[in-house]
Formats: C-alpha cells, sequence, structure tokens
C-alpha cells in the first residue's frame, strides 16, 4: 500500500515522508506537496529510492581473474 505521511512539527516544520513507493516514484508523487509547502531545506533517500521494478539496483566492479 503507498502513503504519503505529513507531520507538521510544533516548530512548524513540515516532513514528508513515503511509505510503498518503489525508485523515484515517491519524488514524482510528493512534487505537488513540495510545489505548496514551499522551499525544501534537505532531504533523505531510503533503500526503497534505490528499488525499481522489485529488484534492488546493484553494481558491480569489474574483477580480472
Amino acid at each position: 500500500m503507498k502513503e504519503i505521511i505529513v507531520e507538521i512539527k510544533d516548530d512548524g516544520e513540515i516532513q514528508i515522508e513515503t511509505r510503498g513507493f518503489k525508485g523515484k516514484d515517491c519524488i514524482t508523487e510528493t512534487e505537488f506537496l513540495k510545489k505548496v509547502l514551499g522551499k525544501e531545506t534537505s532531504h533523505a533517500l531510503t533503500p526503497a529510492y534505490w528499488q525499481e521494478n522489485n529488484v534492488l539496483t546493484k553494481k558491480y566492479l569489474p574483477l580480472c581473474g
């Protein structure tokens, strides 16, 4: 299940968290909130950001052998 959680703290800081999204979908789906709420001061990517099509993206080093 996909969720967008918006938390408004006592000091006015707003945090947006996504759950259930894979890859860059989380950024695409929250773009409208960023436009409405104003300037983004920071962001952190979760391991789900690096996943696409339910497969974790991995990078491999070429090995000689």
